[in-house]
């Protein structure tokens, strides 16, 4: 499973004073209106690393926000979290084992340097740096690369990540099912490098992707630990140990995160004392900014740009987002024996018409311009543009609104309305009620839900809010991975890995295929995405417009923005970046000049 990151689906924020007219979108406007404006971004002119070139002085405190409307689940161990909030808590503390090039293909610059032997299916992982070490003081060695594996693979494992990046490894299945106490495909060279021999060799291999798994677990502390709860152990929520610049000194749960130097780090000493990380809610982060609480604020919305852009003594950096925001719909459930999805072609949703009819009925454009001036872009396929081999641009997907197309497919389909009704009934004459779930949050989440359901109301269908309310962000996510039965439909994202595969979104095997959809056709598509073949990249790229276009036409989801990022940063910081290819961890280098 190539394991993505739970996002918010839609960025949280300050009140939008530009609505949306009705379902179409309405006309565009001269960006005059009281207390807004339609001036479109481009992210592409922002700057991606601090401009202040002054040298950081040691010591002082780095205040860095996290934007959220909830608190943070706090699994502190890349192993066990599940969603993007406890990803940006960890990213002072916790490195991983590669850095990437732009192609985000894994360099030699790296913690750990990866040597991939395609014709005899095996990879060489060997720690490239010197003195490595753990915050508690112990040297990184061959058993901390092993650690990871033995988790996620056990029988015990509760977390998300096993899956086919797992099973593909010879003898995981075997360890899995509890009849072997090693794992036989997984051997110790020496102190210092490890041995992995695969089934088949997958092209992701070649990034800095889950693939190859990305991090680091201490065995001296992990190894005697039973895995049957472990996701609740001190070494996961309380004081994680990590080979970061800086560690977690102090977790105020759920809430902040107090981060000091980590003495051993093998990289450049951190300049700061400290760094503390706090959950700062959504409607009050301008504010906050305008008060100098914060030197960096991290999730940052963009449906409140404006209030923000221009606050003094600020920058914005900004970059294209690896996620995008999606509706899916449910379509079976999750076996969690087989540990398999089970498509359901009874389900509500079943019909390829009608979800391709609620898909064309959305306008897309529209939300991207007026709630997210321009840092959001509809999306026309699955694969974000920032994977620029692989993404298809020619797919027309369902990018631009045709509510003509939508009504005619539901006709063809059988979903009619019976005289007097001002609903649609099913292909067997039933009244049709469909939940959509949506996330809560900020003042965009709730208008831009009832937009939906008015676009979809447009097309004759009923559409009401699941629980006749927004959902809190853990809720909801809990609720989509137990497939609860009051969610036909729902709005959501994904932070992508390195590797522009979904697999482990999409896949028969995957248990973050929340849609539950499966097909022998899209199981073939995405193997040949990540076969041997496809470590020639011309095929894979066909391979990718491929199961796009399957993708979009079954309509299981359907993408509808493209997401930018911005991270609004006080000027008074230096010795940032926050490109994706950096060779060195920013966040040993940062420091402040007063």
């Amino acid at each position: 499973m190539k394991y993505k990151k739970l996002v918010s689906a839609v960025a949280l924020g300050a009140a939008v004073t530009i609505g949306l007219a009705a379902c179409g979108g309405g006309k565009k406007d001269d960006g005059k209106k009281s207390g807004g404006t339609t001036k479109q971004e481009d992210v592409s002119k922002f700057p991606v690393k601090t401009s202040n070139e002054e040298k950081p002085k040691d010591g002082g405190t780095l205040e860095v926000a996290v934007a959220m409307d909830t608190q943070f689940a706090g699994l502190f161990q890349k192993e066990f979290y599940e969603n993007n909030y406890d990803a940006q808590f960890m990213l002072p503390s916790h490195e991983s084992l590669f850095v990437s090039d732009s192609n985000f293909e894994t360099t030699d610059e790296s913690v750990v340097k990866k040597d991939i032997d395609i014709e005899n299916k095996k990879i060489k992982l060997t720690i490239n740096k010197e003195n490595v070490k753990w915050s508690d003081g112990q040297p990184l060695i061959a058993e901390d690369l092993i650690q990871p594996y033995l988790i996620i693979s056990h029988p015990d494992y509760a977390g998300v990540r096993y899956g086919e990046d797992f099973t593909n490894i010879v003898g995981v299945e075997e360890y899995h099912a509890g009849t072997a106490k090693d794992i036989s495909g997984i051997k110790k060279i020496d102190d210092k490098s490890i041995e992995i021999t695969y089934k088949k060799m997958d092209p992701g291999m070649k990034q800095n992707s889950e693939t190859v798994w990305q991090s680091a677990l201490p065995s001296h502390i992990f190894k005697d630990m039973p895995v049957k709860g472990m996701e609740s152990s001190d070494a996961v929520r309380k004081n994680p140990v990590t080979f970061g610049p800086y560690k977690m000194s102090k977790i105020n749960q759920g809430e902040s995160v107090e981060y000091t130097p980590n003495e051993y780090y093998y990289g450049e000493k951190p300049h700061l004392d400290k760094i503390i990380m706090r959950v700062a809610p959504t409607n009050s982060i301008t504010e906050a900014m305008k008060a100098k609480k914060y030197d960096m604020v991290l999730s940052m919305p963009t449906d409140n740009y404006p209030s923000y852009k221009d606050i003094e003594g600020y920058e914005i950096l900004g970059r294209p987002d690896l996620a995008y925001t999606y509706i899916g719909f449910k379509l079976g459930k999750w076996d969690d024996k087989e540990k398999k999805v089970v498509y359901n072609p009874e389900a509500k949703m079943a019909n390829k018409s009608l979800r391709q009819a609620m898909a064309l009925s959305v306008n897309n454009e529209a939300i991207g311009e007026k709630f997210y001036h321009g840092l959001r872009q509809p999306a026309n396929a699955l694969v974000p543009p920032i994977f620029a081999e692989f993404s298809n641009k020619d797919l027309p997907g369902y990018a631009k609104q045709d509510i003509e197309k939508a009504n005619k497919l539901l006709d063809e389909a059988g979903y009619k309305k019976k005289d007097g009704e001002e609903f649609r009934r099913d292909p067997k004459g039933e009244k049709l009620e469909i939940k959509f779930a949506s996330m809560s949050g900020g003042e965009t989440a709730q208008p831009i839900a009832e937009y939906y359901i008015d676009c979809w109301k447009e097309i004759g269908l009923d559409v009401k809010l699941s629980t006749g309310r927004l959902i809190e962000f853990n809720s909801f996510y809990d609720k989509l991975k137990n497939d609860d039965p009051e969610i036909d439909v729902y709005q959501a994202a994904w932070g992508l890995s390195e590797d522009p595969s979904q697999s482990g979104l999409y896949a028969a095997t995957a248990p973050f295929n929340y849609t539950r959809f499966e097909s022998e056709k899209n199981t073939e598509l995405m193997n040949n995405i990540d076969s041997e073949k496809s470590f020639d990249t011309e095929y894979r790229a066909k391979a990718f417009k491929e199961w796009q276009e399957y993708a979009s036409d079954e309509a299981f989801v359907f993408p509808t923005l493209f997401r930018d990022q911005v991270l609004p940063i006080s000027k008074d910081v230096t010795n940032f970046t926050w490109a994706y290819d950096a060779q060195s961890n920013p966040w040993a280098s940062v420091g402040k000049t007063k």
